[in-house]
């Protein structure tokens, strides 16, 4: 009964070991530092530089031109006659005549 635990726990170990390259000690250790290195510089760096990229030139583009950001709330209410603060201003009543 003592074998099959051990043989159970042998055979994850050399499936373990086969996932990641057949590979034992050092070298394995060697392949998946190449391997992280190169994953790094082919993929992770360049989308981080053309992400700060792309923030630099909407920040360049939102300095530029004052005018291009557009406030997205809504307009703060009135409370006087003339309605609303950025519009109906200088409009009277014509009905209470």
């Amino acid at each position: 009964m003592a074998s099959s635990w051990r043989r159970s726990l042998g055979n994850m170990r050399s499936f373990i070991g086969n996932c990641m390259g057949g590979l034992r000690g050092g070298s394995n250790l060697a392949s998946w530092v190449v391997a992280g290195t190169l994953a790094y510089f082919l993929w992770v760096k360049p989308s981080q530089e053309l992400r700060r990229e792309q923030e630099e030139r909407a920040a360049l583009a939102a300095a530029s031109d004052p005018y291009r950001y557009v406030e997205k709330r809504k307009p703060i209410p009135d409370p006087q006659e003339t309605g609303l603060i950025y519009g109906n201003k200088n409009r009277t009543n014509k009905s209470q005549d």
